[in-house]
């Protein structure tokens, strides 16, 4: 991966993590940094996860690889926002 590819990664990943979070079911209780750093991540998983498969180098643009991203966006917005509100609870 280029450093350009680094770059584009984590602006996509600044898009998902808000696409994430729109799509994640229930409120969810975290700050928005937390809400960007699972979007980079999920760029980051995402497209490994399209490469693996063998879809993310298509002709045009990679809609696959964007839902395959915005899916682990989703699920990492769920599971941050889950473990998050978790820490202040003691019993």
């Amino acid at each position: 991966m280029t450093v350009t590819g680094i770059i584009t990664a984590i602006v996509v990943g600044l898009i998902l993590g808000v696409l994430g979070r729109f799509f994640a079911p229930g409120k969810q209780s975290i700050p928005i940094w937390l809400t960007i750093a699972v979007g980079i991540v999920a760029a980051f998983i995402g497209t490994a996860i399209a490469r693996g498969l063998g879809y993310a180098d298509t002709n045009g643009f990679d809609w696959l690889e964007l839902i395959t991203q915005i899916v682990i966006a989703g699920i990492g917005v769920t599971l941050a926002a889950n473990l998050y509100g978790r820490r202040g609870v003691t019993r």
